[in-house]
């Protein structure tokens, strides 16, 4: 599935700031309940879902159905939905921030009494402070280039840590 087609839908809607920012929504929503339903997906990080036309509809449910199948493998393949490398630094860069925006919106849908577990809570602040990186990136900055992928390897590791955690806190109500 490519990241511009997605996007072009998207920003052609007016429907989100980006691909990356409805994947890091649904990413939050089935880390939050693996049974997560694509409706609720739709509902929550499309603006106006009503005016997708069915064939872009279908892209969508199947980004959603995709990233769900994914965090379900044992194999460790989940990825973050950003732009191919090709993309100049600066928008894969804006991507990164966009997506981490949309799993914090995704993540705080839910209101909840209990605390997060610390290394969710850890993780978040982390994901927070991503939200604040420089976008404005030369596309030769190969140090940058290199943070960034790193960042991306702690996110797809981080989103499997959150997802792991939080459905042991919510079906296993054993002391670890």
């Amino acid at each position: 599935m490519s990241y511009s087609v997605v996007n072009s839908v998207i920003l052609q809607k007016e429907a989100a700031d980006s691909a990356a920012e409805v994947h890091g929504i649904a990413v939050a929503m089935l880390c939050l309940d693996p049974k997560t339903e694509v409706g609720a997906w739709l509902s929550e990080a499309i603006a106006r879902e009503a005016d997708l036309l069915e064939e872009d509809k279908l892209l969508l449910i199947n980004l959603f159905d995709q990233s769900k199948e994914l965090m379900e493998s044992d194999e460790f393949v989940f990825d973050l939905f950003l732009p191919d490398e090709q993309e100049p630094l600066s928008h894969r860069s804006l991507a990164l921030v966009q997506w981490c925006q949309g799993f914090l919106f995704g993540m705080g849908r839910i209101e909840t009494n209990s605390k997060w577990p610390a290394d969710v809570e850890e993780v978040l602040k982390d994901v927070v402070e991503f939200t604040r990186l420089d976008t404005d990136i030369d596309s030769d900055d190969e140090e940058a280039e290199g943070s960034l992928m790193e960042i991306q390897e702690y996110l797809r590791a981080a989103v499997m840590l959150i997802r792991s955690e939080l459905n042991d806190v919510n079906t296993d109500d054993t002391v670890h």
